[in-house]
């Protein structure tokens, strides 16, 4: 019978142990790989990949050992010891995994030492707790124990209600595989009830198996199944596919006690294609030994000693003992069905002194009846009848211990439905409480509605007063009148003549800002035109690089008119409906080579699909400005990506990031609150301080925000929003 031996649900640590969402991974994943091949030796680097390990072991222990080994020896490169032990134990961890149990050994004791020397009481609790599953499997019970026992007062120490639940768990695994079920259930119920009480799904599943895996030993089948069905339930919901694989195996082993093959065979399957895709050599020795069981009692003994050696030699290859025993025994009972005593013989008697090695009951008294019945087939009688003695004595023991542990399940039961009950009571105190804080929140609102009623009075009283001394006020007031009526249209008049000067200021200074750069890049082309030395072909070749430079000024010019219409009282935004994409496309490709001849790397990463409503002009405006920004503060070898994502129902969130000389907090105070003093760029390009301004006035106008945030030498983003368009339109076509 094969207990949930998979550490499936290990608390880790914050250095890299700890098992998350298959977001996360998918998130790891991407820092990993987006991290420069200088940085590898970076403490954060090797963080990461120990975490990546941790994450892969539920789904694939093979890309486990990968990240772990990798993570190991970068860490030895720079001596981070945190990242060589963390590694180590995600090595061995995959390790015993797999069945290679030296290897195991030696990491696990490297990072013992480790975590000791650094006093990482985390990391060393975490890994006793490993080391003691390891033994398990290993049947080496009392090194185990000493092993778990000190993680757990480890956990109990850091109060840590997760780590505490996995302590108890896999204490109650070892009682168990040793055949004291009172004491696995004692454990298993303390581990049960502090999952419940966290809502911690994925222990609650594990507990709620393992509860009925001792049910099943006790041959109380009917209440093993409940236990096991609730299990099903809840690590199909986690999707674990460890916890899917054991459950099944266990349902099937209930099937074929009750002798119900043909089912016991259809839950042993899903159990095997699961332990064969997560390489578990555990599971797949477990499970062959029950396939085996069952097509022997079918008696279709081909298939049954095909799967019986298929589990025997995994068994004894990885060295699981238990597995090993019972295999030998499944052996002895096929031979024994067909009435094929002499080989019987041979592996009753292994299965035997395999079984005096582990001193499981269970697995003594199966072995002793197989024995007994080689040695009655063979005629030895005198021998059969002592071993038929023995079984009887083991059995009776056997019995005896069970109707014991029977009783004590009850009474575990018993306390573990008050413990709940008190659990529930305390839930119900609390809500009594919550809802006398409710009253007394009820009664202080109404004493403040009653002051702000009396304020409210108040007001009205002293208005009145007011009005009263306005009237009083109105005829002096009609008097100047006409003296202030003459004072503001002279006002008018002169904040006209000031908007008129500000807009040509603005003017003059976008024209200096954008339009200098392609009309110089247009007169160096036009000079090559004159040169002599040029070919015909040449020139061909040059045509269509100075046709596009000719249009992108004509629309650069045509979007500036457009600005400088927008300045005007009476212009009103065209808003409609077009894709992002298209905008952002055409401007990244347009600043393309303007990037590449300062080394840096353009990259537009808007989705396709997104759609938004605003001035599709005065959208290009603000991202070429933001483009050209980017281009002049950053210098060769950094990046420059455009990036959109809808933030909510209402609005796109645009942003362009770059990894350049990035703003003080001072600069970033002024940045669109009127005219700057612009800093020269990077290769010394000059800028007039008001193309922020500009952007900011923009996507106001299209109902949206604009903010940026930065670090000196750490890049800038600049993050605008605008509204998500309502309605599909054609994409629409580019100048």
């Amino acid at each position: 019978m094969r207990i949930y031996l998979t550490i499936a649900f290990l608390v880790l640590s914050l250095n890299g142990f700890c098992l998350i969402n298959r977001g996360r991974l998918d998130s790891l994943k991407t820092l990993v790989a987006s991290s420069k091949k200088e940085d590898e030796t970076d403490t954060l680097y090797i963080n990461r990949l120990n975490a990546l390990a941790a994450n892969y072991f539920d789904s694939n222990p093979d890309s486990t050992l990968y990240y772990a080994q990798k993570s190991v020896e970068l860490s030895r490169k720079v001596n981070y010891k945190p990242g060589i032990a963390n590694g180590l134990v995600q090595t061995a961890h995959a390790s015993f995994f797999k069945g290679d149990f030296k290897l195991a050994e030696q990491d696990f004791n490297e990072a013992i030492a480790i975590y000791k020397s650094t006093n990482n009481f985390v990391g060393l609790g975490n890994c006793y707790a490993l080391c003691g599953r390891m033994y398990n499997l290993l049947a080496k019970y009392d090194l185990a124990l000493s092993y778990l026992n000190q993680s757990l007062q480890i956990n109990i120490k850091s109060g840590n209600d997760q780590s505490i639940t996995n302590s108890y768990k896999n204490i109650g695994i070892v009682y168990y595989s040793k055949g004291e079920l009172s004491k696995a259930l004692d454990y298993y119920y303390k581990a049960l009830f502090i999952a419940i009480k966290d809502h911690n799904i994925p222990y609650m599943a594990a507990n709620y198996n393992d509860i009925g895996v001792v049910l099943q030993s006790m041959e109380a089948y009917p209440k093993a199944l409940e236990y096991f069905k609730i299990a099903l339930k809840l690590f199909q919901g986690t999707k674990d596919l460890n916890g899917v694989g054991t459950v099944n195996q266990n349902i099937g082993e209930v099937m074929l006690a009750q002798k119900n093959y043909d089912k016991a065979i259809t839950y042993l399957d899903k159990a095997v294609k699961i332990a064969q895709k997560q390489d578990d050599k555990d599971g797949m020795s477990s499970v062959y030994n029950d396939l085996g069981l069952c097509y022997a009692n079918k008696h279709q003994a081909a298939l049954s000693m095909q799967y019986l050696q298929k589990s025997l030699d995994i068994a004894q290859k990885y060295k699981i003992v238990y597995n090993e025993a019972y295999t030998l025994i499944g052996f002895a009972t096929m031979y024994n069905l067909r009435g094929d005593y002499i080989n019987a013989y041979k592996y009753a008697m292994q299965g035997q002194n395999l079984a005096k090695k582990l001193g499981n009951l269970s697995v003594r008294s199966n072995a002793a009846l197989q024995l007994n019945k080689t040695l009655a087939g063979l005629g030895r009688y005198d021998d059969a009848y002592k071993l038929l003695r023995q079984y009887i004595d083991l059995k009776d023991s056997l019995n005896n211990n069970e109707s014991m542990q029977k009783l004590t399940s009850y009474n575990l039961e018993l306390n573990f439905a008050t413990k709940q009950h008190q659990l529930a009571q305390q839930q119900h105190e609390k809500e009594i409480l919550y809802k006398q804080s409710i009253k007394q929140q009820q009664l202080i609102n109404m004493i403040f509605l009653t002051i702000i009623l009396g304020m409210v009075a108040i007001s009205i009283v002293y208005y009145r007063q007011k009005r009263k001394q306005q009237k009083i006020n109105l005829m002096l007031e009609e008097k100047n009148h006409e003296v202030l009526q003459q004072k503001t249209d002279l006002d008018d008049q002169a904040q006209k003549l000031n908007d008129l000067n500000v807009l040509k200021d603005r003017l003059i200074s976008v024209l200096a800002h954008d339009l200098r750069a392609p009309l110089s890049t247009l007169r160096g082309l036009f000079s090559l035109l004159q040169d002599d030395t040029i070919t015909h072909q040449q020139l061909l070749e040059m045509i269509p690089g100075v046709l596009k430079k000719l249009e992108y000024t004509s629309d650069f010019l045509d979007t500036l008119l457009f600005w400088i219409n927008s300045q005007m009282e009476n212009f009103e935004s065209s808003a409609k409906s077009f894709y992002i994409k298209d905008i952002v496309a055409y401007e990244a490709e347009s600043y393309n080579e303007q990037a590449a001849m300062k080394g840096i790397t353009l990259i537009d990463s808007v989705p396709d699909h997104m759609m938004a409503s605003a001035d599709p002009n005065s959208i290009r405006i603000v991202i070429r400005n933001l483009i050209t920004n980017a281009i002049k503060f950053s210098n060769e070898n950094d990046t420059i990506e455009i990036t959109a994502s809808q933030q909510d129902d209402h609005s796109h969130l645009i942003t362009v990031k770059d990894t350049g000389i990035g703003m003080s907090n001072e600069q970033l105070n002024k940045l669109f609150k009127g005219k700057v003093n612009s800093k020269t760029g990077t290769n010394n390009e000059s800028g007039t301080g008001m193309g922020m301004l500009f952007c900011k006035d923009l996507v106001e106008r299209c109902s949206g925000k604009i903010w940026v945030t930065s670090k000196p030498g750490q890049g800038t983003e600049f993050s605008f929003t605008i509204p998500v368009a309502i309605s599909n339109e054609a994409r629409m076509e580019m100048a």
